[in-house]
């Protein structure tokens, strides 16, 4: 049983980040997860589906059991945040997928979230 898989619908993401260790790390090892990279378009679309939001996120999370999840992340919007947050593009997004496990989970947006954020952060040597 593969506990974890990544595919993209686009060409450029970045692909040497150590996605498996951090899943293992924040969801441990029995847990099953997708990693999905998509550009704007379908970012939107599936935020408009599941959040009826009309914008592209930056990452989404979708847990489908207690056991099993899907985290999206859109590189593109990434980009255009990466500075606000003083982290190169690739750290970016390296935040987001440690911000989509937290929320897989189970944690909100808050202090406690912030925290482990930053733990695993320096975990990794993420900048």
């Amino acid at each position: 049983m593969e506990t974890f898989t990544i595919s993209s619908t686009i060409k450029k993401y970045p692909k040497r980040h150590p996605y498996e260790e951090m899943k293992k790390k924040v969801l441990g090892t029995r847990y099953e997860l997708s990693l999905a990279f998509v550009g704007k378009t379908r970012a939107a679309t599936l935020n408009k589906t599941y959040r009826n939001k009309t914008y592209s996120p930056n990452v989404l999370s979708f847990p489908l059991s207690e056991k099993a999840g899907e985290i999206v992340i859109c590189p593109q919007v990434a980009i255009g945040e990466a500075a606000k947050f003083k982290l190169s593009v690739n750290g970016y997004i390296a935040y987001l997928f440690i911000h989509g496990l937290l929320h897989l989970k189970g944690l909100d947006h808050g202090d406690e979230m912030d925290k482990l954020e930053q733990k695993h952060l320096k975990a990794f040597k993420i900048s």
